[in-house]
């Protein structure tokens, strides 16, 4: 069988007819493909004065073509019943493809004279639900179904979509509001890799952004969620962890119900990295899984290390995540308890005060003999330890002139059970109880005491505090006091990198990055800095299971997971970095077509936008090359490439260098635009140059990061630096539809953020609320900066706003068409690469 004649654009009638209505080439060449379809488009054209006149923008004219379908596949309308539709859309009152198929669909059981009110009720028009309204319709609906948790998600979108009020809603808007309302609801959902491909880690499915389109795995039914299998499967029930005394177990279930309860206990000094959120995911996420409740324990008992910013950044970090504390609660909020429980532990002749040095400590519990001796003060009478420990508390000591010590078993071949410190003496202010105290519990003094106070379920730590579960459970015990049950967990560490709070500081202080943000770092604040999505953190967590076997990962599998989140998510626009000038020469000085593209070819719902395609456009310095290959696709001379989006493709005529330097300076090329084309085998970026519209728009600095350290395991050690980690390119060019995609990005963050704080200072008002003790409190602000506004530059790479970028319109709500201002000036961040980079890693 012979293959259909292709249409000729520059001799085809309807083509020419279809065209002159504002279809694209391509949209006519489509449109005359079906008989019928093109006939009734045809008569349309004819027989309606506005269409025929070419009054059409080209989203109106491919309605027109939608309608043409639409009624081929119906019974047939009357022409005044047609145009009672046509002049809906033209109006801009039917504004996509679905309500003009429903409009038909109306037409047809009703005749004229066309109810108005009915019809636009019918087609969606003038439809509109605010995000608030949308969360209430989700939260009354798992309410009346029962809806139990994640696994529910696909049939409440579907029930969602499906409910008559809603029929007009934007779709991707109904899953943005379920997801949001069951993370409130259920935490973040963490599921596993289906049955057949289970390792011997658990490699739970990465949690959804609320765009991420479902993936293969998300369809299969039997689904094992993460916090059910594996380690964190095994781990006692609730009351399940055994107490010196049966009461305390039923005062701890009374007083949580039997649920869990667990914390996230960080010491404010110092910035959270990425190790941390693997914490702040089994901890926060294990307790949501479960019903629970989670606090944020800031373990504030060193005030020589402690400082204002790291608490603001912790809980900031923390909810950026995506989580939100039950409680915010402080060691510091029980220093008269723990002192009371001190004493009440000397009572029982199970500590002692000691004015050793720090040397004889030591030595006494054997650093170079591997084996423990008593202190000389070990044995000193009750009465004796008491007032001196009375005399520590009132200032009678200096700094290490006396230490309280627990009495433990220096027979036990465990170092932590050779009488450690309770209490030291420190001179240093306290930034919440100022100099009320001047002595402050250590860490393994508070910290299974407070778990205590506070009726912890589940104390989750990682395997370094293995050997401190004994002395967890002998202070517990010695008090007897509700004993919680510490279980422990791989660390999560990334190859490449340190997280050493002590080596990231001297690298700040040296001046070899910017700060404890800068985007070539592995804190949190430095991620969210360069770019990297909160969820993408939270899918790679959860993908690599939690069990007792730490976790030290390649840098490049990290990023692999942020690409593979941000693929499906990020919108796209087309960017040159290294701009080639390029000169159309059979167009014309004044030649202007507005090209409309998705910004996602993919997820529709993210929308469009208009770009301008001119006589002169800019590409890709690599993009073209004047030695020609087999293997090369792209622009050289005497060859053809497309245009992305464009509607035809370009053949290389010329091009010119720098007499001076050699360098190239323009290319001239002609656009395939008349006669038939064969369609080209590459397709490249390009920006145009038009003043008008503000196209394209002028990068300031594109930041690329490398690597940071030469070796996969580094020391910190200056030597190990890469002298090129960070690369800036200036000059780079986006299409002009950044700016609204921009505003767009950063309202919406701003939307959603207000949203969720204003339900957080609500639930739980006291607790959050700011006091004049420095307390950290919920804001919208914790949740939104520039780094919202993300893209991928198309075959580029993908970018978020640096947070010294200035763009004013962003904070201008009342503009209608963004732009940039005199003063503004684009800072760009690389996120994360297309692919992973053959030289060096970014």
């Amino acid at each position: 069988m012979s293959k259909p004649t292709k249409s000729d654009p520059t001799t085809d009638p309807l083509i020419s007819l279809f065209t002159s209505i504002g279809l694209t080439t391509a949209k006519a060449v489509d449109a005359v493909k079906s008989t019928k379809n093109a006939a009734i488009l045809k008569d349309i054209i004819e027989t309606h004065p506005t269409i025929s006149q070419g009054g059409l923008d080209e989203k109106q004219a491919n309605l027109v073509v939608s309608l043409a379908g639409a009624i081929s596949k119906s019974g047939g309308i009357e022409l005044d019943e047609r145009k009672y539709v046509i002049d809906k859309i033209l109006s801009g009152q039917l504004k996509s493809v679905d309500q003009v198929t429903a409009a038909v669909k109306y037409i047809e059981s009703h005749k004229l004279p066309i109810n108005d009110d009915d019809f636009d009720k019918s087609c969606g028009i003038g439809f509109s639900i605010t995000v608030e309204e949308l969360g209430n319709k989700v939260i009354s609906y798992i309410t009346a179904n029962g809806v139990a948790g994640w696994s529910s998600l696909g049939a409440v979108i579907s029930a969602l979509k499906n409910m008559p009020e809603l029929r007009w809603a934007n779709p991707l808007e109904v899953k943005n509001a379920v997801e949001k309302v069951f993370i409130e609801t259920f935490g973040a959902k963490e599921t596993a890799k289906s049955k057949g491909k289970e390792s011997k880690e658990v490699k739970p499915t990465p949690a959804k952004a609320k765009t991420v389109e479902a993936t293969p795995e998300d369809s299969v039914s039997a689904r094992k969620i993460v916090f059910e299998e594996g380690f964190l499967g095994q781990l006692h029930k609730p009351g399940g962890n055994p107490q010196i005394h049966p009461h305390l177990r039923e005062a701890h279930l009374a007083t949580t119900g039997g649920n869990v309860w667990t914390r996230f206990p960080p010491e404010p000094n110092g910035y959270l990295h990425i190790g941390h959120s693997k914490a702040i995911f089994v901890n926060f996420g294990y307790a949501a899984h479960h019903g629970g409740k989670c606090y944020l324990r800031y373990d504030d008992t060193n005030p020589e290390k402690e400082e204002a910013r790291y608490f603001e950044s912790i809980l900031e970090t923390v909810r950026w995540l995506g989580f939100e504390p039950w409680k915010i609660t402080y060691s510091s909020d029980y220093f008269t308890e723990l002192f009371d429980l001190a004493v009440e532990l000397i009572k029982r002749d199970k500590a002692y005060v000691c004015h050793c040095s720090q040397e004889e400590i030591k030595a006494d519990r054997g650093e170079k003999r591997g084996q423990p001796r008593p202190c000389t003060h070990r044995t000193r009478p009750v009465s004796e330890s008491l007032a001196e420990f009375e005399g520590m508390k009132n200032g009678k000591y200096r700094p290490k002139e006396a230490n309280l010590r627990m009495k433990q078993d220096l027979e036990d071949g465990n170092p932590q059970m050779w009488d450690l410190t309770a209490y030291r003496v420190l001179e240093t202010p306290h930034h919440r109880t100022h100099d009320t105290w001047r002595i402050y519990p250590t860490y393994d003094f508070t910290h299974c005491l407070v778990d205590s106070f506070e009726n912890i379920s589940h104390s989750l730590c990682t395997t370094e505090f293995i050997a401190s579960r004994q002395s967890y459970d002998w202070l517990c015990d010695a008090l007897e006091v509700y004993k919680p049950r510490q279980s422990e967990y791989g660390r999560l560490s990334l190859e490449g990198t340190i997280m050493s709070k002590r080596k990231i500081h001297a690298l700040v202080d040296q001046h070899h990055v910017s700060g404890w943000d800068d985007p070539r770092l592995y804190t949190l604040i430095a991620l969210r800095r360069r770019g990297v999505p909160p969820g993408a953190i939270i899918s790679f967590v959860s993908t690599l299971g939690v069990s007792t076997a730490a976790s030290n990962i390649e840098i490049s599998r990290f990023e692999q997971t942020v690409r593979q989140y941000l693929e499906n998510t990020a919108p796209r626009l087309l960017m040159v970095v290294r701009p080639l000038k390029l000169t159309i020469e059979n167009l014309p000085e004044d030649y202007l077509l507005m090209v409309e593209k998705p910004l996602h070819p993919k997820v529709p719902q993210l929308g469009t936008t208009s770009v301008p395609f001119t006589r002169t456009i800019y590409i890709e310095m690599d993009d073209f090359r004047l030695e020609d290959s087999k293997d090369y696709f792209r622009l050289a001379p005497g060859k053809t490439v497309g245009l992305f989006g464009a509607p035809y493709p370009i053949t290389y005529i010329s091009h010119k260098v720098d007499p001076i330097t050699g360098e190239l300076m323009e290319l001239s090329c002609k656009l395939e635009n008349e006669g038939p084309t064969k369609k080209p085998k590459a397709y490249i970026q390009w920006v145009a140059e038009h003043t008008p519209s503000g196209s394209p728009v002028r990068v300031d600095e594109t930041r690329i990061f490398h690597r940071l350290f030469k070796s996969d395991r580094p020391s910190g050690d200056v030597s190990d630096l890469q002298p090129d980690s960070l690369e800036t390119v200036k000059g780079a060019m986006i299409e002009v539809g950044f700016w609204s995609l921009a505003k767009r990005s950063l309202a919406d963050a701003r939307r959603e953020a207000q949203t969720r704080t204003e339900k957080v200072l609500k639930d739980n008002a006291a607790t959050q609320a700011k006091s004049g003790d420095g307390i950290p409190h919920a804001t919208s602000g914790q949740l939104v900066g520039k780094e919202c506004v993300r893209f991928q530059g198309l075959r580029v790479a993908y970018f978020t706003l640096d947070k010294d970028a200035r763009v004013s319109c962003l904070d201008e709500p009342n503009e209608v068409v963004p732009s940039r201002k005199p003063g503004d000036r684009i800072i760009l961040n690389r996120i994360v690469s297309l692919k992973e980079d053959s030289g060096k890693a970014a």
